[in-house]
């Protein structure tokens, strides 16, 4: 009896819209998972061939880390074509036979999409690079130099030295985060968000049951490209970077964690909203802040995803976002509620930063109602910087009516299902 006589492949999956939560989620690496053809790499048609026995294991769930086409500086997270696979994988035929299997045995699948930056060799970062006026001129971060010829700010990348790259062809910076051959894309440009929402369509016009949506809280650059504070050496966290690599030693209030991330992605979530039983899940690198500011950035009121994790790995469990408010399931709730019994809420216990202490177990609550001048104060800058007047986006984009109404919603979740946990000041 082969693997695939084991596997009833009658039932069709169901357009379950929370069909993600309490999912098994099995993650493939391609290059070293399968190989289907004797050249001694991984590919699709090899994953293709062991859908059955994921199936029989009892997952609900793949995810593939990316196989499109990539020169593999950064292991496929240097993306040089978002439309197509790599030739070392296989042919986007391949791919949509794959789909079709894993549904077939009732299999969702779910796909790594790297946004925040490309890689150089990218159509799109070629084409930016030739000109200061060319079409694609500012569909990457680019600054001019200082007086003195150095980078525009102190901005680090999280693989070491600056996070700005000398580029000759237009005597400009350009600016990675990660390597120096992964450009971040400007989320700043409407354009590029435009290029970027095409590709999630394209995926999941070819069936993608959804994504796993790398460093999503590196989307968004402070526009004013502004330095970011040195960080006290007692409060450096070395979970994300070594505490060799300098990165550790700034608090990176502007290279990442930007409030203007909530609006591509409130345009991402409707985009998935048009597609069935479609999800997301975000991994949100931030080893010093951890939730407490990331996650203002990329969840909570206009929320793109319905899981976040942090890769720094002290989140264990993933927590769910609807588009407009934090919603557990029940599991989840009385998971994390074991850890708050006997702990006082009030206002100035409330927040983002609860979600990230109560599942840290350090206390606190989940998902109640946070003062509007304590949300703006604390989560979309630090309370060092007060004076700086709402940012357009907050009011323009709609973000303040959407958290007003996610904490509505969340605040009748947590009435009916964990009153007790609710002072009378919360």
């Amino acid at each position: 009896m082969n693997e695939a006589s084991k596997i009833d492949t009658s039932n069709t999956l169901a357009a379950d819209k929370d069909w993600w939560r309490g999912a098994v989620i099995y993650q493939i690496y391609p290059r070293s998972f399968q190989d289907s053809n004797g050249d001694g790499i991984g590919d699709l048609n090899g994953i293709t061939q062991r859908l059955p026995y994921i199936a029989s294991l009892g997952v609900d769930a793949i995810w593939i880390s990316p196989f499109f086409t990539s020169p593999m500086k950064d292991f496929g997270y240097d993306v040089s074509d978002y439309r197509d696979v790599d030739p070392m994988f296989g042919t986007l035929t391949d791919f949509d036979r794959l789909t079709q299997t894993a549904h077939s045995l009732g299999l969702r699948v779910m796909i790594d999409l790297v946004l925040s930056h490309s890689s150089d060799q990218h159509p799109w970062f070629q084409e930016s690079r030739a000109s200061r006026d060319n079409p694609k001129a500012d569909w990457y971060v680019w600054s001019d130099p200082k007086d003195d010829g150095t980078p525009p700010n102190n901005w680090l990348s999280i693989f070491g030295g600056s996070a700005w790259q000398w580029d000759g062809r237009r005597e400009q910076y350009f600016l990675h985060n990660f390597l120096t051959s992964q450009p971040d894309l400007n989320f700043h440009c409407p354009d590029v968000q435009d290029a970027l929402l095409d590709v999630v369509r394209f995926w999941l016009e070819r069936g993608v049951d959804g994504f796993r949506l790398d460093t999503i809280n590196f989307y968004v650059h402070d526009k004013q490209l502004r330095s970011n504070p040195a960080l006290p050496k007692d409060q450096r966290d070395a979970t994300i970077a070594p505490s060799v690599n300098p990165y550790n030693h700034q608090l990176h209030l502007y290279s990442k964690n930007q409030p203007e991330n909530l609006v591509f992605l409130s345009r991402f979530r409707a985009l998935l909203e048009e597609y069935d039983a479609t999800t997301a899940v975000g991994e949100v690198g931030d080893a010093q802040m951890g939730l407490e500011k990331a996650m203002s950035s990329v969840s909570v009121g206009l929320a793109g995803c319905n899981m976040i994790y942090e890769s720094s790995g002290m989140m264990a469990s993933l927590l769910g976002a609807s588009f407009e408010a934090m919603i557990i399931d029940d599991e989840m709730l009385s998971q994390v509620y074991r850890t708050l019994r006997g702990i006082e809420v009030n206002d100035e216990t409330l927040g983002i930063h609860a979600i990230k202490e109560a599942v840290y177990g350090e206390g606190h609550f989940l998902g109640s109602q946070h003062t509007m001048d304590a949300m703006q104060r604390d989560y979309f800058w630090p309370s060092t910087l007060t004076d700086r007047s709402a940012p357009a986006v907050w009011e323009e984009e709609g973000a303040k009516d959407m958290w007003q109404r996610a904490n509505a919603q969340a605040r009748e979740i947590l009435d009916t299902h964990h009153p007790q946990y609710l002072s009378e000041s919360a």
